[in-house]
């Protein structure tokens, strides 16, 4: 079933995804930018990233803002070429600015890890998992209770989520392979 699920997914504008979206983001648009939701989106992608269909774990769908980062228009002196305002690339990606928004609205709640669901013209859509740390279930859980420890307060802040650690240039690509940078303290080192 969940092979279905994924190839569908894979190319949403070709499969029956696409109507699925027309009607969901009229409906989605409509709501707040962040709101719990019963059932993931993605079945197979949210199981994937570690959901399971028992208490602590919920789903939190997030929007953020499409776009780069347009800042205010500067009032003091300076030529043109150095106002910078558009053209501005974020550092990070939007679904980790949308993992640390739905940190920052739900924090007894950790971020566990977050899928893309949707997009149109000036909003992207993520739905993250976030897990209750302090929940007896999750607790109990060996596969999962390595959340509630203190060191995993605010994972989605330190990127240590995997849109995080991608960001971070901490992506494996394969068995034994290599990072794809160095980290920033072994860079500075290599000049030396």
């Amino acid at each position: 079933m969940y092979t279905y699920i994924a190839e569908a997914w894979n190319t949403p504008s070709e499969s029956y995804v696409k109507q699925l979206q027309w009607s969901r983001l009229i409906e989605w648009r409509k709501e707040e930018n962040f709101v719990k939701i019963d059932h993931p989106t993605r079945l197979d992608r949210a199981r994937k990233l570690g959901y399971k269909a028992k208490q602590g774990y919920i789903i939190v769908r997030g929007r953020v803002r499409k776009g780069s980062l347009r800042k205010r228009k500067i009032r003091k002196g300076r030529r043109a070429k150095r106002r910078g305002i558009n053209k501005i690339t974020m550092a990070k990606s939007l679904q980790r600015i949308a993992e640390e928004r739905a940190c920052k609205k739900y924090p007894n709640l950790e971020v566990l890890n977050s899928y893309w669901v949707g997009m149109d013209g000036q909003h992207e859509w993520f739905e993250i998992i976030m897990v209750d740390p302090h929940h007896p279930v999750i607790k109990a859980d060996k596969n999962i209770n390595w959340i509630c420890s203190p060191k995993q307060k605010g994972r989605a802040y330190r990127g240590l989520t995997a849109a995080g650690k991608a960001g971070r240039g901490l992506k494996w690509k394969g068995k034994g392979a290599e990072k794809v940078r160095p980290s920033i303290g072994a860079h500075n080192r290599k000049g030396k």
